[in-house]
């Protein structure tokens, strides 16, 4: 990012989620920071760009016009830098993206590492958050694409299926169950089950599921509500409960022996990941260089590891 699209950004971000505060929480800047840049912007055409006397920061007629601008001054710098680069054919430059906890965490590190063999000139820099934000950072420009698990609907957005989940059933090596490969979804109503909390993707996906397979949340053994996989992987281990994860989330485990994942009979519990980039966005070279590389990963190899 060039040091004059800096300002643009920033207006823009804030343009799109009429505050001052969500603008400052995406782009890493403090809220003072964020004024200044808009007041600077301000001083130059020596105008209100935003109205801020509603509850929500709205755009001033002057402000509309700067915004239309702002994206074609925007979307022609990525171009200039991607046709530099066919030209020189030299790949570099720097790719931002965003990913939710379970891609972020436990598959993009092992694939970054391995694109940045191929290409050790490029800088990547990954943003793990939840769906909701992975959109709201990439509708502002202030990352290339992004990978989540979960539906998204935004007609700015271009959705592509990158690969398949599968959610499994966990438990101690020394449960009853660890000898199985597969269990009934109604085994689990006697079961102390351990969840993830209210709000969270995984755990609606979940519920979904045990609906659909005839199984409600209260004709179960709750025992613990956790905020993180991590948390609901030591608890498992430590013989708490049983509990549902993602398999990438639980491969280093089941590698050790300190985890034992099953399937369900019913029906295998999946989900998808998804690519998501900014529709009438020119993507950099880099970011195009990644885009083509993840789209090919032998991703099954690593489910074998």
């Amino acid at each position: 990012m060039s040091l004059d699209d800096h300002k643009l950004r920033v207006f823009c971000t804030v343009a799109e989620t009429k505050s001052f505060s969500k603008a400052s929480e995406i782009i890493h800047l403090t809220q003072p920071a964020v004024s200044l840049q808009i007041q600077a912007l301000e001083e130059l055409y020596e105008t209100k760009l935003f109205d801020r006397t509603s509850s929500a920061v709205t755009l001033t007629p002057a402000g509309e016009v700067l915004y239309k601008y702002a994206k074609h001054i925007l979307a022609l710098y990525a171009s200039a830098e991607k046709e530099i680069g066919d030209l020189t054919g030299l790949v570099k430059g720097s790719i931002a993206i965003g990913s939710s906890t379970t891609i972020g965490n436990y598959l993009l590190p092992k694939v970054i590492a391995d694109f940045r063999k191929t290409r050790p000139k490029i800088k990547i820099h990954l943003q793990v958050g939840n769906t909701k934000r992975i959109v709201e950072l990439l509708n502002s420009g202030n990352i290339d694409l992004g990978l989540v698990e979960g539906e998204v609907s935004r007609q700015k957005i271009y959705r592509e299926r990158l690969l398949e989940d599968e959610l499994c059933l966990i438990v101690p090596p020394q449960h009853p169950w660890a000898k199985r490969r597969e269990i009934s979804i109604l085994e689990l109503a006697n079961e102390p089950f351990i969840f993830r909390e209210e709000g969270s993707g995984t755990r609606q996906i979940i519920e979904k599921y045990l609906t659909k397979n005839g199984l409600s949340t209260q004709n179960m053994k709750i025992t613990m509500i956790l905020g993180s996989t991590e948390s609901i992987k030591h608890a498992v281990e430590n013989g708490m409960g049983v509990s549902i994860v993602s398999r990438w989330a639980a491969l280093k485990e089941a590698k050790f022996g300190t985890l034992k994942l099953l399937s369900f009979r019913e029906e295998k519990l999946m989900r998808e990941f998804t690519l998501i980039t900014p529709k009438n966005v020119v993507l950099s070279h880099s970011a195009e260089e990644f885009l083509d590389y993840i789209k090919k990963y032998p991703y099954d190899k690593l489910l074998t590891v």
